[in-house]
C-alpha cells in the first residue's frame, strides 16, 4: 500500500533539542497526496515565526527556539505505515530570511551572524558581534586576545553576542576545530568630536540583533495631528458670549517625533548593513538613556560604491514608534 496522507505535529519550545512535551504541541496539520505526486510538502516557516519573541532592551538575548516535527504516514486504508513511522526531525529556528537569489530554504551563516565584514564603533566604546555557537570554536581579537566559545545545546545560548573590546581593530572567528579561520571582521573606531553618535539596533536577516552607529548630524522633528469642532459659546440667559472662550475647539491632539540620522563616511561593505536595516521590521534607538522602538521612515536607498562615490554617507529617517502624548490604555 502506498501512503495517501501525512499528519504532521509541530512542537515549538525552548531548552535542548528533543526536550518537548505535550504542552509544546502548537500545530497539527494534515495533507494528502495530489494526483501522481509521491511526496507532500509542509511550509511551516510562518507558523513557527508566530512563536519567536522579538524584544530588545539593550540586553542582547538569544531568540532562537527549537522546532520538532513528528510526521506520520497513513495509507489509503487509513492505517499507519510501519516503516520509519513516525518520522521525527528537530530544527533550530531564527527569525531570519533569505533573498530571492538564495533559492529555496537557503543555509544562512553558521559563524558570525552579520552579513558585512565591517563594524564602525565610536572611540572607547565596546561593540557586540552576534555569533552562532554551534559553528564557532574561538574568537581572537587583534591577533592575541582569545575567547573560547562553548555550546551547551540550550536554545538560549545558540545565538551569543561576543563583546568586542573598546578600540579593537580586528576580530577573527574560528571554526570549532580552533584552527580554521572562518571570518575576519574589521573594526573601525571613529572619533567624532562635534556630534553625539546614536546607536540603532535592528533585527537583521540572520535573525539577530545588530548595531549600527550614526556619527554625524542628527535632526529631530515633530509632526502633529488633531481634530476640531465649532462650539456654541452664546450664553442664552444674557444673549452674550465671552471673547476669551474659543469658538474653534481643538481635540484629539497628538504628535509623532522623527529623527534624521547620518552614518558618517563608511565603505561599500556597509551597504549590506544599510540594506538589512531598511528591510527590518524591528528596530530600536538608544536615546537619552533608554531603548526606544523606531521605524525606518526612508523607503529607498541608492547603493554607494568607492568607484562612484569614493566616500559614502547614508542619511536615514526614522519615526519613533509611539505617540508623543501617552495614550496607552
Amino acid at each position: 500500500m502506498a501512503f495517501k496522507t501525512v499528519n504532521l505535529k509541530i512542537y515549538i519550545y525552548s531548552g535542548t533539542s528533543g526536550s518537548y512535551t505535550d504542552t509544546d504541541l502548537k500545530y497539527t496539520l494534515s495533507k494528502s497526496l495530489i494526483s501522481s505526486d509521491t511526496s507532500v510538502m509542509f511550509e511551516i516557516g510562518e507558523l513557527v515565526r508566530d512563536y519567536i519573541t522579538i524584544s530588545f532592551n539593550n540586553d542582547y538575548l538569544s531568540n532562537a527556539i527549537w522546532v520538532s516535527t513528528v510526521g506520520t504516514a497513513i495509507d489509503d486504508l487509513g492505517i499507519e505505515f510501519d516503516y520509519d513511522n513516525p518520522k521525527i526531525n528537530h530544527h533550530l529556528a531564527f527569525d531570519g530570511y533569505g533573498f530571492f537569489e538564495d533559492e529555496i530554504n537557503p543555509q544562512l551563516s553558521t559563524d558570525a551572524l552579520i552579513s558585512s565584514n565591517t563594524i564602525y564603533l565610536p572611540d572607547n566604546t565596546i561593540g557586540k558581534l552576534p555569533i552562532f555557537a554551534e559553528g564557532v570554536g574561538k574568537i581572537v581579537v587583534d591577533g592575541s586576545d582569545t575567547t573560547q566559545i562553548t555550546d551547551t545545546g540550550n536554545s538560549n545560548q545558540k545565538i551569543q553576542y561576543f563583546t568586542i573590546p573598546a578600540n579593537s581593530s580586528k576580530v577573527e572567528v574560528y571554526a570549532t576545530n580552533d584552527s580554521t579561520l572562518l571570518r575576519t571582521i574589521n573594526v573601525f573606531n571613529v572619533c567624532e568630536p562635534k556630534y553625539t553618535p546614536f546607536k540603532v539596533t535592528f533585527l537583521n536577516r540572520l535573525g539577530c540583533y545588530q548595531d549600527i552607529f550614526f556619527f554625524l548630524k542628527s535632526i529631530e522633528s515633530l509632526s502633529v495631528s488633531d481634530e476640531s469642532y465649532k462650539r456654541n459659546t452664546v450664553n442664552t440667559s444674557t444673549l452674550t458670549y465671552s471673547t476669551n472662550e474659543t469658538q474653534q475647539q481643538r481635540y484629539n491632539a497628538n504628535g509623532k517625533t522623527s529623527i534624521n540620522l547620518n552614518t558618517g563616511f563608511v565603505n561599500e561593505d556597509s551597504n549590506k548593513t544599510i540594506e538589512e536595516l531598511f528591510l527590518s521590521e524591528n528596530a530600536w534607538i538608544r536615546y537619552e538613556g533608554k531603548t526606544l522602538p523606531i521605524i525606518p521612515k526612508s523607503k529607498s536607498m541608492v547603493f554607494k560604491t568607492s568607484l562612484n562615490d569614493k566616500l559614502a554617507n547614508y542619511t536615514v529617517d526614522f519615526d519613533f514608534a509611539f505617540n508623543k502624548i501617552n495614550n496607552v490604555r
